[in-house]
């Protein structure tokens, strides 16, 4: 690894909030303990194989709070680092260690960065014969949960692929079979004249939805008659969609079983998807288009088909309310984070369900996975929506899709804004939901001149709101120089005499930034008046609780 590779490296991981589950820092400003080294290693890298992460850091000369480099010590000597290596192997699970150790050296001082690997699929690393994993940032031992699902992967055993014995083509609907076979020629067109030569049982082989003629779990699921549900028990093949009101209150609903290449159309049809208007700017006439894009309506339904957890025995849930849509299945979202999805734009290399996304993939059900969701994102910002949202807790994968504009200062940079990459929108539409950012996201859009404000309040930038013609949003929420407001403590003290802490709250409130919560502006008012007072040009002729303000003489 280069030296400005290195650096990246370690200004991205300095960068961070905080430490989590991947990344460790300590000072270790001469010495540090070696059990308590090892076990750090094998937490990290049992948690990196959990969060299906390529790589875990162990960072030392850096304190942990502020991640200030304080400089290190520790192993002076190159040739004692490249030891640690052996004598880590020699007390770890398979003799796993570190992929490297690397030395940085910086102005503040030097700084070691291990570079740890994951457990391999289906084996945690212990040390010393201990499992160890982290909560937050806290070390503590592998829970058993932990362990087991490590070691499921040694032998996972895809659930969609086994054969049903006792089924038979006769339990296959005719008209999913007659509709798979359209869609596979479209798919590959290049065998359309052979594919009509195919007898069933054939055709469904070449597909990849039966297996060597036995119908698998796959089979009935996707072109099942609605009677053959029973083949798959105690597992469901249902889909439930729901409508809400407003206020929550459900109106109608429907519930479709297999086969499911026909039921995605009859949840599809159930949606309203009414039409949405809004005036663009430059123009009296307004634009109108269907809330949701036909295309993210069936990719978010066929997702939840492909990823659902059939061994939890739920169903999947799609639940319109009059702005959004929800989509829902069980089973925890195996990339890890929806973000790696569309950085990377590349398939997966790890399916819950491996042999169902093949066969829905030959009946052209969804997009090379990851390519789909992309999709989905640059739909929403073409029509400058907020971007898809996705809750990844208690076990199941959500999705919302909001078909309305909900902030048009957001709709506008997107139109205004055209050189934005999708990450960029991504961080901005988290702003325009009052979301979090990281440090390292805020310094990215900070050095586009997109945001300002102080964490967590951000908002658009004097440039960015320029080219919106939004300058009076930016005024609203820009301070006003800090003399200022001691100027109009001091005038309307002057004009009146004297005044109460209540009266100045009321004098100042409209004219502190909008961004600014009560709590805030009350702590910034007593910051005001607590300097004019160390300053000795003011002074409380009240009590400590209901303060009164004149100039002091």
């Amino acid at each position: 690894m280069n030296n400005t590779t290195l650096k990246e490296i370690l200004d991205h991981l300095l960068a961070m909030d905080a430490e989590t589950e991947l990344v460790e820092f300590k000072e270790a400003k001469n010495t540090f303990d070696f059990n308590k080294l090892g076990q750090y290693f094998s937490a990290l890298s049992n948690e990196a194989n959990l969060k299906r992460k390529s790589t875990a850091w162990l960072v030392f000369g850096v304190e942990n709070k502020e991640h200030a480099i304080v400089g290190t010590k520790f192993r002076s000597q190159r040739k004692d680092l490249d030891h640690l290596k052996g004598e880590i192997a020699n007390k770890t699970t398979n003799r796993i260690t570190f992929v490297e150790i690397h030395e940085k050296e910086t102005l503040q001082g030097r700084v070691i960065l291990f570079e740890i690997p994951p457990a391999p699929k289906g084996i945690p690393v212990a040390f010393s014969g201990h499992y160890y994993g982290r909560d937050g940032e806290e070390l503590v031992p592998l829970n058993l949960e932990e362990i087991e699902r490590i070691r499921s992967q040694a032998n996972q055993i895809d659930w969609s692929a086994q054969i049903i014995e006792d089924a038979t083509i006769n339990d296959l609907d005719k008209n999913a079979i007659k509709l798979a076979r359209k869609n596979y020629k479209s798919k590959h067109a290049d065998k359309k004249a052979e594919v009509d030569q195919w007898d069933d049982i054939t055709f469904l082989n070449k597909a990849k939805i039966t297996l060597k003629g036995k119908i698998t779990r796959t089979a009935i699921i996707l072109l099942g008659k609605d009677e053959s549900e029973h083949y798959i028990n105690p597992s469901e093949a249902k889909i439930r969609w729901i409508l809400k009101d407003d206020k929550g209150i459900e109106k109608d609903y429907l519930i479709v079983s297999c086969p499911f290449l026909l039921a995605v159309d009859k949840v599809y049809n159930k949606i309203r998807n009414l039409k949405y208007r809004y005036l663009q700017e430059g123009t009296l006439f307004p634009e109108e288009m269907d809330q949701y894009e036909p295309f993210s309506i069936r990719e978010a339904i066929n997702n939840c088909i492909a990823h659902q957890d059939y061994t939890k025995r739920g169903r999947i849930n799609v639940v319109e309310m009059p702005d959004q849509l929800v989509f829902t299945n069980l089973g925890e979202f195996i990339p890890g984070s929806i973000e790696s999805v569309i950085q990377e734009d590349a398939p997966e290399e790890l399916y819950r369900n491996q042999f169902l996304v093949t066969a829905m993939l030959n009946l052209k059900m969804v997009d090379t996975i990851g390519s789909g969701i992309r999709k989905m994102f640059n739909y929403q910002r073409d029509r400058l929506f907020p971007m898809p949202e996705y809750d990844l807790s208690n076990g199941r994968v959500s999705l919302t899709l909001i078909g309305k504009v909900i902030n048009e200062n957001f709709a506008r940079l997107l139109t205004q804004r055209k050189d934005l990459s999708l990450s960029d929108v991504m961080l901005l539409d988290r702003i325009q939901k009052k979301k979090m950012i990281t440090r390292e996201d805020e310094k990215t859009l900070r050095q586009k001149k997109l945001i300002e404000g102080r964490r967590p309040n951000y908002f658009l930038s004097i440039d960015a709101a320029q080219k919106l013609e939004h300058k009076a949003d930016y005024s609203k929420n820009k301070a006003f120089d800090k003399q200022y407001y001691l100027d109009f403590i001091l005038k309307a003290i002057n004009e009146h005499n004297s005044m109460t802490r209540a009266e100045i709250d009321e004098l100042l409130w409209d004219k502190l930034p909008q961004w600014m919560n009560d709590i805030q502006r009350k702590n910034k008012v007593m910051n005001l008046l607590t300097e004019l007072r160390s300053d000795k040009k003011i002074e409380n002729i009240g009590t400590t609780f209901n303060s009164n303000w004149i100039l002091k003489k």
